[in-house]
């Protein structure tokens, strides 16, 4: 695999190095011992997947408060996504910063998102399927979450949203006191 640090510290895109033959390809989309040279979290408890129906469905922003914080490794499986993570860590380099990747099938691309991230996306295809590994269990008294379009943040996404949850449209305004306690 080749491991790509991102503009945002500790989070880094993951591309497959297929070997191909006749049946098509096959390639390793994740190694414990790759992942630890890295210095990346390589226990994941929890795998979750989303079935996304329409073109312009947005999730997010989401994120764990601490003790619960999560790291996250992110997939597309079928269809296509912009994958969307922001840096909420006040003590990081890159806090307050964003940055966008396009994740799909036919890139064979994954996402690795470290603790005190928000992390969403918005489907780029009809009928998507989105493969999440995660470094803790889901625990909803610590979930959290970020506006999508948060004038303090300010991501640009690549088409209109046509689909988004209530709760996903209605988090507040970014508050740093109010958000990622602990971190």
């Amino acid at each position: 695999m080749i491991y790509t640090e991102t503009k945002l510290a500790g989070a880094y895109v993951l591309d497959v190095e297929p070997a191909q033959d006749e049946r098509g390809h096959f390639a390793r989309t994740m190694c414990s011992a790759e992942f630890a040279q890295h210095g990346l979290v390589d226990r994941f408890v929890q795998a979750s997947e989303s079935y996304n129906r329409r073109r312009g469905t947005l999730r997010g922003m989401h994120f764990q408060n601490p003790p619960h914080a999560e790291v996250k490794l992110v997939r597309c499986v079928q269809g296509a996504i912009y994958d969307v993570i922001v840096d909420l860590r006040p003590t990081s380099p890159t806090y307050m910063r964003w940055e966008g990747f396009e994740l799909s099938v036919a890139n064979g691309r994954s996402l690795y998102i470290p603790e005190g991230f928000a992390h969403g996306f918005i489907t780029l295809a009809d009928d998507t399927y989105v493969s999440y590994q995660i470094s803790h269990p889901y625990t909803p008294g610590s979930a959290g979450g970020l506006r999508y379009d948060d004038p303090v943040v300010g991501i640009v996404w690549p088409e209109p949203v046509a689909v988004i949850a209530e709760r996903d449209r209605s988090w507040p305004p970014y508050d740093a006191e109010r958000s990622l306690q602990g971190a």
